[in-house]
C-alpha cells in the first residue's frame, strides 16, 4: 500500500468517525431543537457525507486505480463533502445559530455537482485501467 492509498484511507475513517458523531449529535442533540423538517435536512447532509467518506476509504484501499484518478476523484469528493454536507449542516441549524444562513445555499448545488464530478472522474479512472 502506497503512502498515497494509506491516506486516503486513512482520511476516509476519520470523515466515517467525524459522520458518526455528527449523526449522533443530530439524532440526540438536536432533536427538541429542530422541527422535522430541519432534522430531516440535517440528516440529508449526514448520509451524503457517510456515502463519500465510504467511498474515499474504499477508494484508499483500490490499488489498480491509477494515483491521479485517486487524487482528484479524492479532491472532488473531499470538498464536495465541505460544501454539500456542510452547507446543508449550516442551512438546517438556522433556526439556532445566530447568524444568517440563507447566504451559502448556493454552496449546496456546487458539492452536488462536486461529488457528480468525482464519480465520473472515477468511472473515468475505472474504464481506462490498463491490463497487467
Amino acid at each position: 500500500m502506497t503512502v498515497l492509498d494509506k491516506n486516503i484511507a486513512a482520511t476516509g475513517a476519520i470523515i466515517m468517525a467525524i459522520t458518526i458523531a455528527i449523526g449522533a449529535f443530530g439524532a440526540h442533540g438536536l432533536k427538541e431543537l429542530l422541527d422535522a423538517s430541519a432534522l430531516n435536512t440535517f440528516e440529508v447532509g449526514v448520509r451524503y457525507q457517510m456515502y463519500h467518506g465510504l467511498a474515499i476509504l474504499i477508494l484508499g484501499l483500490a490499488p489498480s486505480i491509477p494515483n491521479i484518478s485517486k487524487k482528484k476523484v479524492f479532491s472532488f469528493f473531499l470538498v464536495g463533502i465541505l460544501f454539500f454536507s456542510g452547507s446543508i449542516y449550516l442551512l438546517s441549524l438556522d433556526s439556532i445559530i445566530p447568524f444568517e444562513t440563507s447566504v451559502i445555499g448556493f454552496v449546496t448545488p456546487l458539492g452536488g455537482l462536486l461529488f457528480i464530478i468525482g464519480w465520473i472522474l472515477l468511472a473515468y479512472g475505472i474504464l481506462t485501467l490498463k491490463k497487467r
